[in-house]
């Protein structure tokens, strides 16, 4: 995913997140000013002991002394505990409604866009970018904002004690912070390639995990395992020299600001013995410059985490923002479409985005009839899945147009035009769920006897019944607990509750072994009954009796026809149907 190299205003448009909790927001802010007002008053407190409470001669003094103490560290004891709570929700709160929103965009983005970019960085992106930002803005932001506000307290009061320390403490400030900008620029480079490489292992891993049966029939386990190595040590390599820049930036703003709080503290320790100022004078100077020292140390251990969140931050709100390219109108004027639509394609010629200078499909029309089957063959490439992804509106076409009784599909609502079309693949798609969930996830208010019915046509409901839970069997992860057949069974089941005006098969008994396809055949024959079917076929015994067979090659169309038709008229077909049906005469 490209993208600029961010700053720490590109954590601005992720802020805007905290809006809608404007209530909280103001809470913890009031919280936060409370506790660095006790913060600050405990250096008061301090002078206050030393001065009347130890230099006062009584109990009583003491003990007043030690009675005001306890009641600031008490204030910024309940002042700590409501800023941390609320602070801290709003990190939750604000990385769950990023997770959300980062979601919402990437399930509606066209599918030419997951051709460019991994699935597993993208879900890299979704996890550890949000963790990563859910820890800055709950516990990161709320340490620097709390430490600028004591800084700057402690600076003031530094300067109401004793202007001359000040001064040098003053002078040793800026040394302090020069580091801060020239490491945080080292630092913040590093972070994002440090986040690119965890990224890159985590889509790594796992797609080998998902393709792990086909790394081990090959005995390629070694081979992963030395390359997974390599990409964590790569990893590694990266992390460790961004932990080696923020190591010096904190050890160089450390030591340069305690040179300076020595030579206040020799200053102000030769007024002390001169009488120019008292012992709790210089207590309470010598806790601001700690608490200034503390708050500058604090600042550049949270600069790299914030330039580290920077980065996150822009490739959440790329991700945010991405548009689709497939623009929906949403519901539009109009009625739905006839009970057995007419599709038809005129003049349309495409190209995927990633391969621009290659047209899978070239001036291609082809009308599809009402209530009719149809059936598209030719070899591979030459272009049949690309209809399909067209006629769901997956793309649009660089030219002509596609028309849905008449309508061009661009101009209907894309839930408006596919909760009108099931698919049913020839490489069927299972959810990590149960047999019911997967059946109905196209209705998911379907009732326990429509998808029953449902399974029963597709001749699924007797091994969904040996499962060990039936119809609640978990099926694991894109259905791993189930042959190739069960599995395009209940991609059929599904496609049967669904019961569309258009019906989409992508050879869709290819993976059923003989007596299961017969029987889904016939299913699919009475499914077929006044339905608009586009089918794709790679075995022409499936498609014998469609409606009319398109003859496909090259993106383009090359004859249609009935079989018989075909055999005499195409070519390309008689030589298609002579490799399969080795009796027939070409």
């Amino acid at each position: 995913m490209s993208r600029s190299r961010g700053a720490v205003s590109s954590l601005l448009p992720v802020l805007r997140y905290l809006l809608p909790h404007k209530a909280r927001l103001a809470a913890a802010s009031v919280a936060l000013l409370f506790t660095a007002g006790a913060t600050l008053s405990l250096g008061w407190g301090l002078q206050v002991l030393i001065d009347e409470g130890f230099g006062g001669g009584t109990a009583a003094d003491l003990r007043a002394a030690i009675g005001l103490l306890l009641a600031i560290a008490a204030a910024m004891a309940v002042g700590t505990f409501l800023r941390f709570y609320l602070v801290s929700w709003l990190g939750e709160r604000v990385s769950a409604d990023i997770r959300k929103a980062v979601f919402d965009n990437i399930v509606r983005l066209h599918p030419g866009y997951f051709e460019s970019n991994r699935s597993g960085e993208i879900m890299s992106r979704l996890t550890t970018d949000t963790t990563l930002l859910q820890t800055i803005i709950g516990s990161s932001f709320s340490m620097a904002l709390r430490s600028s506000l004591t800084l700057v307290g402690a600076l003031v009061m530094m300067l109401v004690t004793n202007l001359k320390l000040s001064l040098i403490i003053a002078i040793g400030v800026p040394l302090v912070l020069l580091p801060i900008l020239v490491f945080g620029r080292r630092v913040r480079k590093l972070s994002n390639e440090s986040q690119d490489s965890i990224a890159s292992v985590g889509s790594y891993a796992g797609e080998i995990i998902q393709h792990i049966r086909v790394v081990q029939s090959y005995t390629r386990e070694q081979y992963e395992s030395e390359a997974f190595a390599t990409e964590v040590e790569r990893a590694f390599g990266i992390a460790r020299r961004r932990i080696r820049q923020r190591a010096l930036l904190i050890c160089t703003a450390i030591l340069l600001l305690f040179v300076g709080m020595s030579g206040m503290l020799w200053e102000g320790g030769q007024d002390v013995i001169s009488g120019r100022m008292s012992g709790g004078e210089l207590g309470a100077f010598v806790f601001y410059a700690i608490m200034v020292g503390s708050g500058v140390a604090t600042i550049s251990e949270v600069w790299g985490e914030l330039q580290r969140a920077a980065g996150a931050a822009e490739r959440l709100v790329e991700l945010i923002e991405t548009p689709s390219l497939i623009q929906d109108p949403g519901q539009t004027a109009g009625g739905p479409p006839s009970s057995q639509p007419s599709l038809n394609l005129e003049k349309v010629s495409f190209c995927y985005p990633t391969r621009p200078a290659t047209a899978a499909l070239a001036d291609f029309s082809l009308p599809i009839e009402p209530g009719r089957s149809l059936a598209l063959v030719g070899p591979s490439g030459a272009g049949k899945s690309t209809v399909f992804e067209l006629l769901q509106r997956f793309y649009d076409p660089q030219q002509g147009r596609i028309t849905l009784d008449g309508r061009d599909i661009r101009t209907l609502g894309l839930q408006q035009l596919r909760e009108h079309i099931a698919l049913v693949p020839q490489q069927p798609a299972l959810f990590t769920g149960d047999v019911r969930y997967n059946i109905a996830y196209g209705r998911p208010g379907a009732s326990e006897s429509e998808i029953i019915a449902a399974a029963k046509t597709a001749h699924a409901h007797e091994f969904i019944s040996e499962l060990p839970d039936g119809y609640a069997s978990h099926l694991g992860e894109q259905g791993v607990r189930l042959s190739g057949g069960q599995k395009q069974r209940i991609a059929l089941a599904r496609a049967i509750l669904n019961d569309p005006d258009i019906l989409l098969l992508d050879e869709a008994t290819s993976a059923l072994d003989t007596e299961s396809e017969y029987h889904v055949q016939k299913a699919l024959e009475e499914l077929m009954q006044g339905r608009t079917t586009v089918i794709i076929a790679h075995r022409l015994s499936t498609i014998l009796h469609a409606d009319k067979i398109a003859v496909m090659d090259g993106g383009e169309l090359v004859a249609t026809g009935s079989h018989e038709e075909l055999l005499v008229s195409s070519p390309l077909y008689a030589r298609l149907a002579k490799l399969q049906f080795r009796d027939i005469e070409s």
